[in-house]
């Protein structure tokens, strides 16, 4: 059998809003569509990202309408950057905090590394390989 590979990742979020708004400022994604339903019984609203029209790295932005949002820090986002500290820059004024601040990783082919937590505390690990240092 051939394998699947992952292809999106629903991310539980507290504020649908703001954090759809937090990965456009810093990460570019835009908003491609919404949607609403019931997921095992319990009403959701999500907002589906992507880049150029397209659903470029499936992020899906999930909050449950009639709970809180569970607690952070079982998953964690990873992302490419060419420019780490512009980036940081760009979370940072969007609400970001730095969860770990950038550094060199000694690992071959990465020149940076650095976490930032979004406005709910989710994670994200960015990496800034070395071709673009």
């Amino acid at each position: 059998m051939a394998p699947i590979p992952l292809s999106f990742t629903k991310l539980i979020v507290g504020d649908l809003e703001r954090s759809a708004a937090y990965y456009e400022a810093v990460f570019g994604l835009s908003e491609l569509y919404r949607v609403r339903g019931r997921i095992a019984g319990e009403r959701f609203e999500q907002a589906v990202l992507g880049a150029d029209g397209e659903m470029a790295g499936g992020l899906v932005l999930v909050r449950f309408t009639e709970r809180d949002a569970p607690p952070t820090g079982g998953l964690l986002l990873g992302f490419v950057s060419d420019d780490l500290a512009a980036l940081f820059d760009r979370a940072l004024n969007a609400g970001a905090s730095v969860h770990e601040a950038i550094r060199d990783p000694e690992i071959s082919g990465v020149a940076l590394v650095g976490f930032l937590a979004d406005p709910d505390g989710h994670v994200a690990e960015i990496v800034q390989p070395a071709s673009a240092a």
